[in-house]
């Protein structure tokens, strides 16, 4: 079979058949990570419900005012997900809640600033970007989201269409760069998408234009959360430089965990809710006769976006401690700590080599 070689396009066949330029390995297309729902470390697919603003699936973070107006789990009620994917992110409401002016409550991820620095936003070189994802929500009508700077600065509300209840339907919106406004490009957040749950009138904006202000949906939506029961589920969201949206960049289920690790790490095994009291995959080191003392050295599989908070479990006791005075963490995973006293059932004296080994989890956040 014949066939003419462009180097831009890939491989064309005498059939007319194209065979497209593989993508590059180095290259990040889609700016979401964790966008098809696969990872969650913290929850191992619990329910959870938010009271404050939190992470719950790798990368997504619910932002809220009120609390305890949703669960959020992944795959919560167990329906299939859109072609090509074997998981989404899954929202229920809790109660039918009537979103005071001055309250926003969204699921949101927020960008690093090197992964858009590209982008050129705030820059007369603002590049089109276009952002697409599969959603599904029993309520039908015309749903909210936005596209927010780091410093709630600069926002674009978008508005998307819900057609046909408890099905899944892929959305696309296509945003013009902002030329204005701050947009970080280092290690701080220099961009998130919020997609509204119910967002109140003081913090929705008017939809597809860009706005001075931090507007965390659009004017005139559907709150989503009036309705007790009601849910909203997300997958495949990708955000992209272009006009055009492109298939879901498909990346290793390795490569796409190391991203999310950049982030959020844990000691606990993969599918082991982080705070379980397990024996599995622990780490231990001995305390001095005291049963004050512990350090360990653990090489985190990712450098870290920045100094990591740590939180520990004693495996035995449940018990939980954050850092204290004197802890010494970097970002490539040298940890040295001093625990609280409880924190593990029993102490081991070094010189009589009597006692217990200290036996504690771990986990490890940078998030933005």
């Amino acid at each position: 079979m014949a066939m003419t070689l462009d180097g831009s396009n890939g491989v064309t066949f005498n059939d007319a058949s194209l065979q497209g330029a593989a993508a590059s390995p180095y290259v990040l297309k889609n700016r979401i990570i964790n966008g098809d729902m696969r990872i969650d470390q913290r929850n191992a697919g619990a329910s959870t419900t938010p009271t404050t603003s939190t992470y719950s699936l790798d990368r997504w973070i619910s932002v809220l005012t009120a609390a305890s107006k949703f669960s959020v789990q992944q795959n919560a009620g167990s329906v299939t997900p859109p072609a090509g994917f074997t998981n989404y992110l899954g929202v229920t409401s809790l109660s039918a809640y009537s979103v005071p002016a001055g309250d926003f409550l969204t699921i949101a991820q927020k960008i690093e600033g090197y992964n858009i620095a590209d982008l050129g936003f705030g820059t007369a070189n603002a590049k089109t970007i276009t952002i697409s994802f599969w959603v599904r929500s029993s309520i039908t009508g015309t749903l909210g989201a936005c596209l927010i700077n780091g410093d709630t600065t600069r926002s674009y509300p978008f508005t998307y269409t819900i057609s046909s209840a408890n099905t899944w339907e892929q959305k696309t919106v296509t945003i013009s760069g902002d030329t204005s406004g701050t947009w970080a490009t280092t290690t701080s957040a220099g961009m998130s998408l919020n997609f509204g749950l119910a967002v109140g009138s003081t913090y929705s904006g008017a939809a597809n234009s860009w706005s001075s202000g931090g507007y965390y949906g659009a004017t005139g939506v559907t709150n989503t959360l009036a309705t007790n029961g009601a849910t909203l589920y997300i997958t495949g969201v990708q955000l992209e430089v272009g006009s055009t949206a492109t298939p879901f960049e498909r990346r290793l289920y390795g490569t796409e965990l190391q991203l999310c690790q950049r982030y959020f790490n844990t000691s606990y095994a993969t599918g082991t809710a982080t705070g379980t009291i397990t024996n599995t995959n622990q780490i231990g080191r001995y305390v001095d006769g005291s049963g004050v003392w512990c350090g360990c050295t653990y090489s985190f599989p990712s450098r870290m976006r920045a100094i990591p908070s740590i939180t520990i479990w004693g495996v035995l006791t449940g018990a939980t401690s954050g850092q204290v005075s004197g802890d010494s963490v970097n970002k490539t995973g040298n940890v040295e700590f001093v625990s609280t006293s409880g924190l593990f059932a029993g102490t081991y004296n070094v010189s009589t080599s009597s006692g217990e080994a200290v036996r504690y989890q771990f986990t490890a956040s940078s998030e933005l």
